[in-house]
């Protein structure tokens, strides 16, 4: 049986352990594909996965990742080794929409307490300028046009190139 004068060594062992697998993995993010269609899911950091109709898949997040970023890419071919191209290469979904819009995206926290998360969900395809259209999405100006000029006064870091 534990004693009382133990208890502070014990919650120390704890606390430690909690800690360290806490630093484990800061996040695990399930990307579940809810279209009719094949998606090939990408994600910095953590590569890719092809995932049908109502599959999913769990991406850990390392706690010294400093950013990264979740998308989905269509009409994929793939050889063994992992090389490949799809429909619309260049063609991204960021919830913030900063790289354009081909699938309709959320986030669903599964922790408790946290029960929203970002989303959009409707398909805004619709309501892309003509000159921004790309194949199955939108583009963003930046990657159409070549230029930051829509950017650089107020967020100069978003445009790099």
């Amino acid at each position: 049986m534990m004693s009382f004068k133990s208890l502070p060594m014990f919650s120390s062992i704890f606390l430690l352990i909690s800690i360290l697998f806490t630093s484990t993995n800061a996040a695990i993010f399930d990307i579940r594909n809810n279209c009719p269609f094949t998606v090939w899911a990408g994600a910095v950091p953590g590569g890719g996965r092809q995932l049908g109709r109502g599959q999913t898949w769990s991406l850990n997040v390392p706690a010294s990742t400093k950013g990264g970023r979740i998308w989905p890419r269509t009409n994929c071919k793939f050889d063994g080794s992992g090389r490949g191209t799809c429909k619309q290469n260049k063609d991204f979904f960021d919830i913030s929409l900063a790289d354009g819009f081909n699938v309709a995206m959320e986030f669903i926290p599964t922790s408790k307490g946290c029960t929203r998360g970002p989303r959009c969900t409707v398909d805004i395809k619709g309501q892309c300028p003509n000159e921004l259209k790309a194949p199955d999405g939108c583009n963003n100006p930046c990657t159409v046009f070549k230029t930051g000029q829509m950017w650089t006064d107020e967020t100069p870091e978003v445009f790099q190139g």
